[in-house]
């Protein structure tokens, strides 16, 4: 090879190296304590800044954050019906981007224009199928998917998320959990091979077996749980979405064979009172505790023994990850994308859905026995220790990269 193509190719490599990319991601609202989504966007939008990416912001609202972002505002008229400010949302920002130029443009499930698509909520009409069956009355569940399948907003939210797969040139499809592979190639035919699979990823330096060491002992003698007595957490902020009155049906039938032996602490939303008499209804009120919302959901990993999330949906839930992290088995659902990582029976336990509370309860009586609960909990923490978001937002930075680069070699 002679020196001038040595350079020549040498020129290229230094020119591909020192390229700015530029990315759009679009979502109704930033903000760093807003929901899921949001601060995931947020995250990822930052660790896009720090590898020298350009970040652009389409919202309606944002809170300054990451600083280095350029923001865009997409206004969109508050008197309008829910399901028109979606259309109108969505095809302003398809004007807007398409005006910018930008090398990637990142769509979460609301916008109809993007070349990488990443959903954080799966299929709507699964997950709204799914959650329907926390309505315990069979008509009522009926009625309510009734309802929901008759409301424009519903319609247009299957239109709009649909649209990635309508485009004339696909855009590359990130799904967080094999389910929501699963669910793409049922809902819109795509092969799971054109699907990337990248797992929600949690804060490691956070989460991890040396919280037990640290924090554990005091809230539970502040709870009154014995040192022997098996503590299962339930953590969330939609109490019967994500399978409560399961689980205090579960704990009814667990306490009549083992009473003594364990409590359940509900951390989240405060009670109603249509709870609070169930409890009461089922002799539970010395067995389940309600301590109230937290914003160190650690503390409860470190003095909780198994995590119990019988949810009706989740895409991949955060909280179960971290859990089994900081060395906590969960028990959880086949429909949350999470249980995609449980070894079931090995370093957690996947039950059925819709949730039974007399499987449930005979799976949390497998962990009454200390020698196993020990095992499991080991297992857990090193499993859950390959799901990092560091590792998630480098995936999602690499298929992006590739997608810059066809754009610009196209």
């Amino acid at each position: 090879m002679d020196l001038k193509r040595i350079i020549l190719i040498w020129s290229e490599n230094i020119q591909e190296f020192n390229m700015v990319h530029s990315i759009a991601f679009a979502l109704d609202k930033f903000g760093r304590y807003a929901g899921g989504a949001e601060s995931y966007a947020l995250a990822l939008a930052e660790s896009f800044v720090k590898k020298g990416w350009e970040v652009h912001l389409f919202a309606q609202e944002w809170d300054g954050y990451p600083e280095q972002a350029i923001f865009h505002r997409i206004v969109v008229p508050k008197y309008l019906p829910a399901w028109l400010k979606m259309l109108v949302f969505a095809f302003k920002h398809r004007k807007m981007v398409l005006a910018t130029g930008l090398d990637v443009v990142v769509g979460f499930g609301n916008t109809i224009y993007m070349n990488v698509y990443q959903t954080h909520g799966g299929v709507h009409r699964y997950s709204t199928a799914r959650k329907c069956f926390s309505i315990e009355n069979p008509l009522l569940r009926l009625l309510k998917r009734f309802f929901i399948l008759l409301s424009m907003k519903d319609k247009m939210r299957n239109w709009i998320e649909s649209s990635p797969f309508r485009l004339s040139l696909r855009p590359r499809i990130i799904a967080i959990s094999q389910m929501v592979i699963d669910d793409f190639a049922t809902a819109f035919k795509v092969p799971s091979s054109e699907v990337d699979l990248v797992y929600n990823g949690i804060d490691l330096d956070r989460f991890n077996p040396v919280v037990r060491r640290k924090y554990r002992g005091p809230l539970r003698a502040e709870l009154d749980v014995g040192e022997r007595e098996v503590l299962f957490l339930f953590l969330s902020y939609t109490l019967r979405k994500k399978g409560l009155f399961v689980l205090l049906s579960a704990a009814a039938i667990l306490q009549r064979k083992h009473k003594g032996r364990f409590k359940v602490v509900v951390v989240g939303r405060k009670p109603g009172n249509r709870i609070m008499a169930r409890v009461k209804k089922m002799n539970l009120d010395d067995i389940v505790i309600f301590p109230g919302p937290t914003t160190t959901p650690e503390v409860y990993f470190a003095n909780a023994d198994v995590f119990v999330l019988p949810t009706y949906y989740d895409t991949c839930s955060l909280v179960t990850i971290e859990a089994m992290a900081c060395g906590v088995p969960a028990i959880t659902t086949e429909y949350n994308g999470a249980a995609g990582i449980i070894d079931s029976g090995v370093d957690g336990h996947v039950i059925m859905h819709p949730p039974e509370a007399e499987e449930l309860s005979a799976v949390m009586s497998v962990y009454l026995d200390s020698k196993t609960l020990d095992e499991m909990s080991f297992r857990a923490a090193g499993k859950a220790q390959a799901y990092s978001s560091k590792k998630n937002h480098e995936e999602v930075i690499r298929i992006c990269s590739e997608v810059a680069m066809v754009k610009h070699d196209s």
